[in-house]
């Protein structure tokens, strides 16, 4: 039997999820209310993947990265027909080249693990002809062109510089977004998933041996059964 743990916090959406997902999944599910034993429960090879839930992120990564330093997260988010990873999300992450480029090559070996073509839009904070309009502009435009460089040298992956049209790089069906810093792409999730309604399974962590999906304290029941259904998927591929 899959066996997911899953943290429990104010948010009482989650418990109303887990009822919901128990009715239709035979799987074992591990409630845990403190960031300490969720940490514990993602490093635990006997538990086959872990949800965030309700609780607070911050201390569970930080303890994380003890073991596994070189952890990030992708958004899975799904809606108006649109399907795509949005990386980086964590405000402290994306904040090289070298890193974003790590990025890239995890969401689309992630992609491909699942049968999908990785589809790459790189963002940057302005568009093209914006260069000059602030040395933070230029320098984030000069960040793109490298990292769109440097992913089309490392991988095999179809790739595209769209600056600042986010809109046109989802239009285009764009299955993996790099935006240009952790708080652009937190900014942008939020606008998206908790503004916006759109669908989201939660983020993917990369850079750890197990499963681990993050999600949002403030997630609506809806979100939470897809996270919890996300992470039974995984668990069994």
């Amino acid at each position: 039997m899959i066996r997911i743990a899953i943290g429990t916090g104010k948010n009482l959406n989650i418990f109303d999820a887990i009822k919901i997902f128990e009715k239709n999944h035979h799987a074992e599910i591990i409630l845990i209310d403190n960031d300490d034993d969720l940490a514990k429960a993602i490093l635990n090879s006997d538990i086959d993947a872990v949800v965030r839930g309700s609780l607070p992120a911050s201390g569970v990564i930080k303890k994380v990265k003890k073991d596994f330093p070189e952890i990030s997260r992708a958004t899975y988010v799904n809606g108006n027909g649109h399907e795509f990873l949005l990386t980086p999300v964590g405000i402290d992450e994306g904040n090289t080249v070298g890193e974003k480029l790590n990025m890239a090559i995890n969401c689309g070996e992630f992609l491909e693990k699942l049968g999908k073509d990785p589809k790459i839009a790189v963002l940057a904070d302005g568009r093209k002809g914006d260069y000059g309009r602030s040395e933070r502009i230029s320098s984030s435009i000069d960040e793109s062109e490298k990292l769109t460089q440097l992913i089309e040298e490392n991988t095999n992956f179809e790739v595209k510089n769209y600056y600042i049209l986010i809109e046109q790089a989802i239009k285009d069906n764009c299955n993996v977004i790099i935006a240009p810093d952790g708080i652009i792409g937190n900014i942008i999730f939020r606008t998206l998933i908790l503004v916006n309604s759109w669908p989201s399974c939660g983020a993917i962590t990369f850079g750890i041996n197990g499963i681990y999906i993050d999600t949002s304290r403030d997630q609506s029941v809806e979100g939470y059964l897809r996270s919890l259904k996300f992470a039974y998927k995984l668990a069994n591929l």
